[in-house]
């Protein structure tokens, strides 16, 4: 990879919500690696098409989707993408797999991915996510996704968009009495399913045991998972912490 690349700008990958071919909202994935195969991590609203409190329906049509387009890396093509469909439901079996213990009450699935051909997978790790950088109130998060759909463009590029905020809460607390941290960010629609990393561009970084560290180059670990603003006049939102992404992904 090239080093003017930042590896999670090719990480996140947009997701296009469908009925049929009818596309009825856009989010971001990412890809981890299960005992069972690769998978998509995102939202389960994205994949349910409903809103996670209050199951009303999230596109205008009141349509619901029953599959989902993953525009992945395009094998040996950096900087192109291929668009694979990835149907949500075997019959009338959803195909996702929730949180073994939280089910239906947290925001996050994983999606066993059937079609890989001509595709360069860019996963993360979650045994693995990164040099254990400090994180704690105030310090910097990024969230790596697609905000109304939109992308950053190189050539045909699809590059994701990186917002950045601060986290709004201690790391060891849970809000809602969930695993769930709070960024202070300007996220937006279509960054559900982001991953939320710790990203530092190099040099001297403060680390988690209090000492610093020093790196030739950059280095981030992954935090977890966005899921959305805890409402629409806030810009607090939400982030399902690294050990229920871990948790769900022993599970697949």
């Amino acid at each position: 990879m090239p080093e003017t690349i930042a590896p999670p700008s090719i990480q996140s990958l947009l997701i296009q919500m469908r009925f049929g071919d009818t596309i009825l909202g856009t989010a971001t994935g990412f890809v981890v690696n299960t005992k069972n195969g690769p998978a998509l991590v995102t939202n389960r609203h994205v994949v349910t098409g409903r809103h996670q409190d209050t199951n009303v329906p999230l596109s205008s049509t009141a349509g619901i989707p029953d599959n989902l387009v993953v525009w992945h890396n395009q094998l040996n093509r950096l900087g192109r993408w291929v668009a694979k469909r990835e149907s949500l439901y075997m019959g009338d079996v959803p195909r996702w797999k929730e949180h073994p213990t939280l089910g239906a009450r947290a925001d996050i699935v994983c999606l066993r991915l059937t079609d890989l051909t001509d595709v360069h997978l860019y996963p993360y790790d979650v045994s693995n996510p990164g040099p254990h950088i400090r994180i704690g109130p105030s310090d910097l998060l990024s969230v790596v996704g697609f905000p109304f759909g939109l992308v950053g463009r190189a050539g045909t590029g699809l590059f994701a968009i990186w917002a950045t905020g601060f986290l709004a809460i201690e790391p060891l607390a849970e809000f809602g009495e969930l695993p769930v941290l709070l960024i202070d960010c300007r996220s937006r629609n279509g960054q559900s399913g982001s991953p939320v990393i710790a990203y530092r561009s190099g040099g001297m970084v403060a680390m988690s045991d209090g000492s610093s560290a020093a790196f030739s180059g950059s280095v981030s670990r992954l935090v977890g998972v966005y899921s959305g603003r805890i409402n629409a006049e806030s810009d607090l939102g939400k982030v399902w912490k690294l050990s229920a992404l871990a948790e769900l992904v022993a599970s697949v």
